[in-house]
């Protein structure tokens, strides 16, 4: 089959590879039937996962079908049409238990699709964990609808979960790329009074406020000034930080008010600063990534409602046979691209 694959630093290329095969009896077997590109995918390339593996395919944002199923898989039959969730995780230590399922201590756990183990910008893939990995789509939603379920759409619900956010609350967003926009749909379910989002590409600033009535688009150079003026507490009740910039780095403890909840949602490159000397008496609460994603059948749920919709994202499309042109496209952010989808 061909498998786009990490071959070395700053070098990815599309391989011939054996189809996968089941290696435990809570594997399934994946037919890969729509894929799409991170911006993750794109860290791995430039070396900033250092516990990626030359040699995996890569790629964890993805549906599929259930080909095949170990014994042990309990939830699932071949037929079934699945979203694959981005992370491995077994349900039963302590850190599933609590719904922590980022640090599962399984060797496989957490991130492991398309950065320690086979991913799915292939034609198949192997899903460790099926009846934790894997979520059946619902009959009337398609795979463009649940494409990013198990990846951005989890790492938006999560995020907006986790900040606390109360109806009437001021939000900030920092970012507008794909998981930005994700975060977005997500902390509008939320009911807040005022969400602002913050974004240095005007592109994306327009494609915001054509798409999300009454949500205010600015550039970083305006955050501070407008949540400002649109809190009445001297701030943002709640801050995301999502595009992962040492500057929105910097404005997401600046444009909180006193006792906020932040959240990094972002992948950095380099390490941050804290200036605790400057931030000293703002008693803000930091919350870090990574994605928690235990939670897509209840995003399945909400796309069926009509409550979410990530398909305008969606700006482009591509088989897996001309992925490379895709990934420069993506990369090189052309063509007004934000994501692209990817069929096998």
């Amino acid at each position: 089959m061909l498998a786009y694959t990490y071959v070395e630093r700053g070098k990815f290329a599309l391989l011939e590879k054996p189809k996968p095969v089941l290696l435990a009896g809570r594997d399934a077997l994946v037919r890969v039937t729509l894929a799409s590109i991170c911006t993750s995918d794109l860290h791995i390339k430039h070396g900033s996962v250092p516990r990626a593996v030359p040699g995996i395919t890569v790629g964890h944002e993805m549906v599929g079908v259930v080909e095949e199923v170990g014994p042990g898989v309990k939830n699932l039959r071949p037929g079934d049409r699945v979203a694959v969730n981005v992370e491995t995780f077994c349900g039963e230590c302590f850190f599933c238990r609590h719904g922590w399922v980022n640090n599962c201590t399984d060797p496989s756990g957490g991130w492991a699709l398309g950065c320690r183990i086979d991913g799915g910008q292939a034609e198949y893939v192997r899903v460790p964990y099926a009846d934790q990995g894997l979520t059946k789509i619902p009959a009337d939603v398609t795979d463009a609808q649940a494409l990013f379920v198990g990846d951005i759409l989890a790492t938006g619900w999560w995020a907006a979960d986790i900040a606390e956010i109360k109806p009437g609350d001021t939000v900030l967003i920092l970012g507008a790329g794909p998981t930005g926009l994700c975060t977005l749909q997500c902390v509008l379910l939320k009911e807040p009074g005022q969400v602002v989002v913050c974004e240095k590409d005007p592109a994306r600033r327009a494609f915001v406020e054509a798409h999300y009535p009454g949500v205010t688009a600015v550039g970083p150079e305006d955050a501070e000034a407008v949540v400002r003026a649109r809190s009445a507490h001297g701030g943002a009740d709640a801050v995301l930080e999502v595009a992962g910039g040492e500057e929105t780095f910097r404005l997401a403890w600046q444009c909180a008010r006193p006792n906020a909840v932040v959240v990094v949602v972002a992948l950095y490159d380099r390490a941050q600063t804290l200036p605790l000397p400057e931030m000293y008496g703002k008693n803000l609460t930091f919350k870090t990534g990574g994605v928690d994603g235990c939670r897509c059948g209840e995003i399945l749920d909400r796309i069926a409602a009509g409550k979410l919709d990530t398909t305008p994202l969606i700006t482009h499309t591509y088989p897996l046979k001309e992925i490379e042109a895709a990934y420069d496209l993506f990369e090189n952010r052309r063509d007004g691209v934000i994501k692209v989808a990817v069929i096998p």
